[in-house]
């Protein structure tokens, strides 16, 4: 039979059924009568099904959405479903839809043998705990929130109301998503001293160079002495740190230059660099994601913080102390879910499910 020939009770259950808000459009636009019939449903509610089956879970999308300073961030705020809230949904929806795609490439970064796709549980809470964690951020991670107060009681009290909305189960599943992050940021756009050489070296064993970093983060060292060929002949071949960042962060020459001018690009040993990070993780998953696919370079990071404002530097997230005292509230400890993580007894992967 046609699918044109089926009852129109029957098309709309196929509505109904689609997984994507794509699907959703592209089979009205297989024939007059679909496009017809779609037109003439509620097609607020068929579209929501699908956003709620691509983008969900809803209502945690909405709380980050509608999310101002008018109204404490744990108060649950409910609105009206529309073409306008959609389009915000979805933005905010396709940001959690890349990190399912980078979830697996850190979650089993040396354990590589294991890695596979996520599955459609797994994906769901990765996307609550996302939104949830963008909600956080939103929340307490700006200007109103600077390094002097994080300590203060009352604020406390309003960052732990938050997460007292949450089950344990739920508040390990954002832990897991934050530890990602964490990782994306300490490897890929802060990476440490550490970091930058062992990747040199990894690529080019062969290489006897010496990345040479400098250890006064605010001021450059000095050049290195011009080579034999140098002081003899003048060269015009001269290329920007920056364009041989571009066009590889691991950039092999026999210039001794670019070997020195790579070494600029870490962030610091182990020490600062990890102070560097908890500063980083205040950004929200969006902005992450942005400097991940647009950034090629330490100072085109930096130039993105500076224009966060002042409140920024040396201002550590709070989530993670935040977590810590409402886990102890509970009788439990931090540590023991974060081992509990490792393990994959908790968090976004289980490995009993």
């Amino acid at each position: 039979m046609h699918l044109d020939a089926l009852a129109t009770e029957l098309i709309l259950q196929i509505y109904r059924s689609c997984n994507t808000i794509t699907d959703v459009l592209n089979l009205s636009s297989t024939s007059h009568r679909f496009h017809q019939i779609f037109a003439h449903s509620p097609k607020i509610t068929i579209l929501a099904l699908a956003a709620e089956v691509q983008y969900g879970p809803l209502q945690d999308a909405v709380q980050l959405i509608t999310h101002n300073a008018s109204q404490p961030a744990h108060i649950l705020r409910s609105v009206p479903f529309s073409l306008a809230l959609l389009k915000q949904i979805i933005e905010v929806g396709r940001v959690a839809n890349k990190w399912e795609d980078i979830y697996p490439l850190k979650k089993w970064k040396h354990n590589f043998e294991d890695r596979r796709l996520l599955r459609s549980p797994e994906r769901y809470r990765l996307r609550r705990a996302l939104y949830r964690l963008w909600l956080y951020s939103r929340a307490f991670h700006n200007r109103m929130h600077p390094r002097e107060g994080r300590l203060y009681r009352a604020v406390r009290h309003e960052r732990a109301e938050l997460l007292h909305n949450w089950s344990t189960s739920e508040l390990a599943e954002i832990e897991d998503v934050r530890e990602v992050l964490r990782g994306v940021l300490s490897n890929h756009i802060c990476p440490s001293n550490g970091t930058i050489a062992r990747k040199f070296h990894k690529r080019y064993p062969s290489t006897e160079h010496q990345i040479s970093f400098n250890i006064h983060l605010n001021y450059p060292p000095p050049p290195p002495p011009p080579t034999a060929f140098q002081t003899l002949f003048h060269t015009t071949h001269q290329v920007s740190a920056s364009n041989k960042y571009y066009n590889t962060k691991y950039h092999s020459s026999s210039d001794p230059y670019s070997i020195y001018e790579l070494g600029a690009e870490g962030w610091g040993d182990e020490i600062p660099h990890y102070y560097v990070v908890e500063d980083m993780l205040k950004l929200d998953p969006a902005q992450i994601l942005w400097l991940r696919q647009n950034t090629f370079s330490k100072g085109q990071v930096e130039s993105f913080v500076r224009g966060l404002g002042d409140w920024f530097e040396n201002n550590g997230e709070t989530f993670g102390q935040t977590l810590d005292f409402v886990v102890g509230e509970r009788g439990d400890l931090g540590e023991v879910l974060r081992e509990g993580i490792g393990e994959g007894e908790v968090g976004v992967v289980r490995e009993w499910d």
